[in-house]
């Protein structure tokens, strides 16, 4: 009996010990074939499951000016990114991660509950790198961090309006980051990795594609210059209570775009804050009348008639002039006067007179052929043409009105290419907001005799009987035309709010850079162009030629500034 229990028990015990040998057998094999045979196949298919190609971001092409200063760079940033998948499952995570990324929690939580369908979404784009390290220190499930690049624009407002800006994704939005948004924008490479179940790469597999930066871009603008412009328009704006306020300055001989600035202004670093109507480029978008600036142009078409000379004389008593039922007005009467007087005096009868002795298609053709009423070529986004009516819809007031500058619009940057072809000798070139390799040809649309005399009257106009002796810069000749622009309004025009105008050049004897200053509404008791842009011409145009080294052309005087008026 008790022998045939011990048999019983030897019995199992060796059965099962044969079951546990076997077992082990199995698990030696299944391992062995894990590790031998199969291993390929086996690797093939776990990295599979985190096997990703992502994406290697490229850096947009830099912007600089004609010294090659930035006015745009790109810099690595971190961006903070999850998958909704895993983040939800952390809830207790959750609360920290908003406190750290200073997110409202329920926000946070109905984001990520209306995204589990998806493995990707941005938290918070172009963080500190603080604030990076913050959150990589948390290690949330399903968090992680993306390189990207951000737009910084070293000019900040100074350039802004000229340069634009980009959006949180890279793409431009305004200005020349927009209108050159091909040539700078960057082409992103792709890599195939292995993630871990954090999603975090823990090895590069192969490279697909290799990132290609964007191409720079040089401007024709020049840094110092527009500071200069930045500063002294933004103090006239302030001095006068204007409304807003332009200024333009080009480089005569290559027809390039040394500065441009208006007020007000924006800083493309801090957009938070931004008004929508502080984003347009006013010098190339907004249209004005350009008033008296426009005489130059009437009296050139009288010259180029050859009806007229400079000294031809021009009755301009009693001070007002009928045309059938209007009345056009001097500010005085300034009796009998040469067509050289009637443009440094600044006579809208005068003007008016010599307009309407001339066939309208004379005047009509030479504004044309002088920019008015066509686009610059500049290629700026959103640059507007201007107005300028046909002549064969021109009655006679509206002849005489053109003569001095109502009735058509033009841009700013319009009326400063119109005066860079008489600083030229009558020579028209295309505007470049870019440095140019070569100086493009022109096309002669007046002589050189004409502009040549046009601009001796505009150096008249800049002396002391002128109506713009502030616009002088000590030891340099200057010439130019002052503007005051009474502003439409419904029925009619405005009494008491104004557009001051002033187009110049300089030195006089070889011009070598025009500008224009346009000041909207100053409401501070002066509005001649004479009193307000005038100084803010003299005080840019003085810097300017100093930081270009351009030689002076007169003896050194001392600048006498007059509140000096103008009609029209």
């Amino acid at each position: 009996m008790q022998s045939n229990r011990t048999k019983d028990y030897r019995a199992r015990r060796l059965f099962l010990l044969l079951l546990m040998a076997g077992a082990c057998l199995v698990l030696v094999w299944r391992a062995v074939s894990l590790q031998v045979f199969n291993k390929d196949f086996l690797q093939t298919e776990g990295q599979a499951r985190h096997l990703r190609v992502v994406s290697i971001p490229a850096h947009r092409g830099m912007i600089l000016d004609r010294n090659g200063d930035p006015l745009a760079v790109s810099t690595p940033v971190e961006s903070v990114w999850a998958n909704p998948q895993e983040l939800i499952t952390g809830r207790d995570q959750i609360a920290q991660l908003a406190r750290v990324l200073k997110l409202d929690l329920d926000q946070l939580q109905r984001l990520l509950a209306s995204h589990t369908n998806r493995e990707f979404i941005y938290l918070r784009r172009h963080v500190s790198p603080g604030l990076a390290e913050q959150v990589k220190a948390l290690q949330v499930p399903g968090v992680a961090l993306q390189k990207e690049y951000r737009r910084y624009y070293p000019a900040g407002e100074v350039a802004a309006h000229v340069v634009g800006f980009t959006n949180i994704d890279d793409v431009g939005q305004e200005g020349l980051e927009l209108a050159f948004g091909d040539w700078l924008r960057g082409e992103p490479g792709a890599k195939r990795v292995i993630m871990d179940g954090r999603r975090h790469i823990i090895e590069d597999v192969e490279s697909i594609r290799q990132p290609r930066a964007g191409q720079d871009l040089t401007l024709s603008i020049d840094r110092r210059i527009q500071y200069l412009a930045y500063r002294e328009l933004k103090a006239g704006l302030a001095e006068h209570k204007a409304r807003s306020a332009s200024a333009v300055i080009i480089d005569v001989q290559r027809g390039e775009v040394l500065a441009m600035v208006n007020q007000p202004s924006y800083n493309p670093n801090n957009r938070h804050r931004l008004r929508s109507s502080h984003l347009r480029n006013r010098a190339v978008t907004d249209v004005f009348e350009p008033g008296s600036t426009l005489k130059p142009f009437t009296v050139a078409a009288a010259l180029e008639s050859g009806r007229y000379h400079p000294s031809t004389p021009i009755e301009t008593a009693p001070g007002w002039y009928q045309v059938g039922v209007n009345t056009v007005r001097d500010v005085h009467d300034y009796g009998l006067l040469d067509v050289s007087g009637v443009i440094s005096k600044s006579s809208n009868v005068g003007v008016s007179k010599i307009a309407l002795s001339l066939p309208p298609e004379d005047l009509w053709s030479l504004l044309s052929r002088v920019g008015f009423g066509a686009e610059t070529g500049s290629g700026f986004p959103g640059e507007s043409s201007g107005l300028l009516a046909h002549y064969r819809r021109w009655r006679d007031i509206e002849t005489a009105t053109l003569s001095f500058g109502y009735g058509m619009s033009a841009t700013p940057l319009q009326l400063a290419q119109a005066y860079v072809v008489l600083a030229n000798d009558g020579i028209y070139r295309p505007i470049s907001f870019l440095l140019r390799d070569e100086i493009p040809p022109g096309q002669r649309v007046l002589s050189s005799q004409v502009a040549r005399q046009v601009m001796d009257m505009l150096e008249e106009a800049v002396g002391p009987e002128g109506t713009a002796p502030a616009a002088r810069v000590a030891g340099y000749r200057v010439a130019g035309k002052t503007g005051t622009v009474h502003k439409s309004v419904a029925g009619g025009y405005s009494s008491d709010r104004y557009v001051s105008v002033f187009a110049g050049l300089a030195p006089a004897s070889d011009p070598r850079l025009v500008m224009v200053v346009m000041v909207n509404e100053p409401s501070n008791g002066k509005h001649f162009g004479g009193q307000v842009a005038a100084p803010v011409f003299s005080r840019v145009m003085s810097g300017a030629l100093r930081l270009l080294a351009i030689p002076p052309d007169a003896a050194p005087q001392l600048q006498t500034r007059h509140d000096s008026g103008d009609s029209a």
